[in-house]
């Protein structure tokens, strides 16, 4: 059996059936499975998400938000996660034991949560602990599998994130002498520049060649990146701000801090999804803007305000590939078979992960 055999026959495919459904069709059976499950079912949504899937979140918000609000619904036996598979891991790490938290396509991964595995993250640990001692504490973005956020709650670390970076930044230096930041080097670099360490202060460790990037004395540096990024935000590039001033000098540019630190630093402004959300909001009518953030999300704030003029920083970007892989067919076959008492794709975290996972998260929240 192959590698592609393998994973078929652990996770189903999409039944032909709903392939060949209409859009209409699709949507009354999503509605009708809402209505007769009511509250015993929550559906979450990644602002990532799709038009045709968002529609029917009971709730908007990033990862973490949408983690907390699922521990928060006692009602609910089924949480059926609109986002990604770090995502739903988060949301059953923070629920109950009777309650079950599926991914409606399995498929609905993260490019940078897979660029930090378990096995690179402990042999990366041995060889800094040779270099700095005891000197390090882990911190790892929410967006990290939960056997990496395992291992930094194992570590005495943290969760962070992008809202709540700074604040635990901080803390982590009240810990210990250095931090180590996985796996987005750049929400690292942007976060410890903005608290004023220098960037002669920060290395990259390298998980592939499994090398420290840094030129200077070791003794210098506070800061070690994983050498991870988002696909999406990476795309965002001085050379795009630069066309933007010269064709649009008063628009104002506001992007992610997963971008790359030149993208930020040549922005008006950075901050988290729920900041870029808030910022517009709060815009005056006539007012425009350049987003650096996922399209799907972008263009959903370009429907929602018609009285300002907003565009992507990046023409050319497309939505988030992992994000999209959750489609109608695929939420209408999920909720359908979890009703009929079938249900497929449980995303279910081993208990040993989870405790120490459950950790790095709680250090987290009860600090920022």
């Amino acid at each position: 059996m192959n590698l592609f055999e393998a994973v078929e026959s652990k996770h189903p495919l999409l039944p032909d059936a709903y392939k060949h459904m209409t859009r209409e069709e699709l949507e009354d059976r999503v509605r009708g499975v809402k209505k007769r499950m009511g509250d015993r079912l929550f559906l979450p949504g990644h602002h990532y998400q799709k038009d045709e899937v968002i529609q029917f979140a009971d709730a908007r918000g990033d990862s973490l938000k949408l983690a907390q609000l699922s521990a928060d619904n006692k009602d609910a036996e089924a949480i059926v996660f609109c986002g990604v598979h770090f995502m739903a891991e988060t949301a059953d790490i923070l629920t109950k034991t009777n309650q079950h938290v599926y991914l409606p396509d399995m498929r609905a991964g993260c490019s940078m949560a897979d660029m930090a595995d378990l096995q690179q993250t402990e042999r990366a640990w041995s060889k800094l602990g040779d270099l700095f001692k005891d000197t390090i504490l882990p911190l790892t973005y929410v967006n990290s599998t939960a056997a990496i956020k395992a291992f930094v709650g194992k570590y005495g670390g943290a969760t962070v994130t992008s809202s709540n970076a700074k604040a635990m930044v901080e803390w982590a230096f009240t810990q210990k002498e250095r931090i180590l930041f996985l796996p987005d080097q750049h929400l690292g670099r942007n976060t410890a520049y903005d608290l004023g360490i220098p960037l002669e202060q920060m290395a990259v460790w390298d998980p592939i060649s499994e090398q420290l990037l840094y030129e200077g004395d070791l003794e210098d540096v506070l800061v070690i990146l994983w050498k991870g990024h988002c696909s999406v935000h990476e795309n965002f590039t001085v050379q795009n701000i630069q066309h933007l001033r010269e064709t649009k000098p008063d628009m104002k540019i506001i992007v992610h801090p997963e971008c790359r630190r030149e993208v930020v630093a040549m922005s008006d402004d950075a901050g988290s999804t729920n900041h870029i959300i808030q910022t517009i909001e709060a815009a005056p009518p006539g007012s425009s803007w350049a987003i650096g953030t996922e399209m799907n999300l972008v263009n959903r704030i370009i429907q929602e305000h018609p009285n300002k003029e907003i565009i992507s920083l990046n023409p050319n970007m497309c939505p988030c590939l992992t994000m999209n892989r959750i489609d109608l067919p695929h939420l209408a076959w999920c909720l359908e078979a979890i009703e009929s008492g079938e249900p497929h794709n449980l995303i279910k975290v081993d208990s040993d992960i989870a405790e120490y996972a459950k950790e790095a998260l709680d250090r987290m929240l009860s600090r920022a």
